[in-house]
């Protein structure tokens, strides 16, 4: 049997305002439903070599929250044509979720949230083995005040995670070797 497809509510059920977790944030303006959709994540789709030329890693220490990746071609930049999505902060132990479908980013709620609740899910920000413990609390770190708290919007790391990233890590290393004594020879 074929899944109905989820409908967004017809009056955004929430309106943004001050946050104690991070700036802005998305608060319920009447009790949803667990499985509601709520919103389409809107903005300009870049692709990711785009996202990284407007945004360069080097951005005076700051990550970029507008930015959702979408799949390997496309990142959203709420920052351009984008909607009240933006402001839905980052939990580690969220009351929605971003579904991805057909290239399309909807946020859906994946419990009951009450009136004047903090809307909220998990960034989850991938990772690459580069980050530092600074990084990891300082630059990425979360405050969303859960008692689940990871201490950080980065995914979490499975054990399998980890060791695909000290392996990628190991090669890295292993690269950066090799150009040196490569670039040390030609000399």
């Amino acid at each position: 049997m074929a899944r109905r497809p989820k409908v967004i509510s017809p009056e955004q059920p929430f309106v943004v305002r001050r946050s104690k977790i991070a700036g802005k944030g998305a608060f319920a303006t009447r009790d949803i439903a667990k499985g509601e959709r709520l919103i389409e994540y809107l903005g300009e789709r870049l692709t990711h070599a785009q996202s990284d030329a407007r945004y360069g890693d080097d951005d005076a220490g700051a990550h970029h929250t507008f930015l959702f990746n979408v799949n390997r071609s496309t990142v959203i930049d709420a920052t351009v044509d984008g909607n009240d999505s933006r402001f839905i902060n980052h939990a580690c132990d969220p009351n929605c979720e971003s579904e991805i479908e057909r290239g399309r980013v909807f946020i859906d709620a994946i419990r009951n949230i009450r009136k004047g609740e903090e809307l909220n899910y998990d960034y989850a920000y991938g990772r690459d083995g580069t980050e530092s413990p600074e990084d990891e609390m300082g630059l990425y770190g979360c405050r969303c005040g859960s008692k689940k708290c990871r201490g950080t919007i980065l995914e979490e790391v499975t054990k399998a995670r980890r060791k695909q990233l000290e392996a990628a890590a190991r090669r890295k290393h292993h690269d950066k070797h090799t150009v040196s004594r490569t670039a040390h020879k030609k000399r």
